[in-house]
């Protein structure tokens, strides 16, 4: 039995999926450590971490994960932190700067683009720095907190979220949290691991909890508490539940059929050890 080891991100919408672990007791049964999201997935196929708030997309990539359920960030509405950002109308847009930080809003947009949005674009992997990207390219990917602070007044710009829901009807999940299938024998057994996950979620989601989260990331990016909170409580939505299931399985096969992603394995549960419930 030892301390498993998360790797979290470090972005405005894990604040509330954290809060025990920073606020509470939960870190003293886990070594918690803070990066990109590409980098959480990176750490999980390494072995450097047993649990990360992954990517969808590298579920489709790293084997032998289990979903610790009911926990996701997700959206139902557009989500304003998962921006394609250009000078010029998305139609005659031909080359696209992609925030190499982001594997699962990078298939998205190859997504979008193959199935709706037409025409053949030529990609390239950039970091997200917008001013960079649009000298080199006509658009440019932009995830998390550099998203939210885009003057979208300045721009052309389609919320990748809203545009998944416009032409699907389906929610979309962009992370939820994974273990390693080999670290969970090594885990303390009368943890709950899928109840201290989803406690830590609602008392981040508190009134009260939510005010601080608020005033502490208002200064960190420049944006008002008002803002900050709407963004948390209307814009994300932090339940991997049924539609975001539906949702999460039909991103997975329009990836594997436009080349975006490898075949995704089943969906499965730590708790029950089998297939999620459709």
């Amino acid at each position: 039995m030892r301390r498993l080891r998360i790797s979290a991100i470090s972005y405005l919408n894990t604040a509330p999926l954290m809060w025990d672990f920073e606020h509470g007791d939960a870190a003293r049964h886990f070594e918690i450590s803070y990066t990109l999201p590409s980098a959480c997935a990176r750490a999980l196929a390494e072995g450097n971490a047993d649990i990360g708030i992954i990517p969808a997309a590298a579920y489709a990539q790293i084997p032998d994960l289990q979903v610790i359920p009911d926990v996701a960030i997700a959206s139902r509405r557009a989500v304003r932190s998962i921006l394609l950002v250009s000078k010029k109308p998305i139609e005659e847009v031909g080359t696209i700067a992609l925030d190499t930080s982001s594997m699962t809003s990078v298939a998205l947009t190859k997504v979008l683009f193959e199935k709706w949005l037409g025409g053949v674009r030529t990609f390239t992997p950039m970091a997200p720095d917008l001013g960079e990207m649009l000298s080199e390219c006509d658009a440019g990917l932009l995830i998390g907190d550099p998203a939210l602070q885009v003057d979208r007044a300045h721009y052309h710009t389609l919320d990748l979220a809203e545009e998944w829901i416009r032409y699907t009807g389906k929610p979309f999940v962009f992370a939820f949290w994974a273990i390693r299938s080999g670290a969970l024998p090594e885990a303390d057994p009368g943890l709950d691991l899928a109840a201290v996950f989803s406690d830590s979620r609602d008392h981040g989601l508190e009134p009260a909890n939510l005010d601080e989260i608020a005033r502490d990331w208002a200064k960190r990016l420049a944006m008002s508490e008002q803002n900050i909170r709407s963004y948390l409580t209307e814009n994300i939505h932090y339940r991997l539940d049924a539609g975001c299931l539906e949702g999460l399985r039909l991103f997975y096969r329009y990836a594997h059929e436009v080349g975006a992603l490898p075949e995704a394995p089943p969906l499965h549960a730590v708790e029950r050890h089998k297939e999620l419930a459709s």
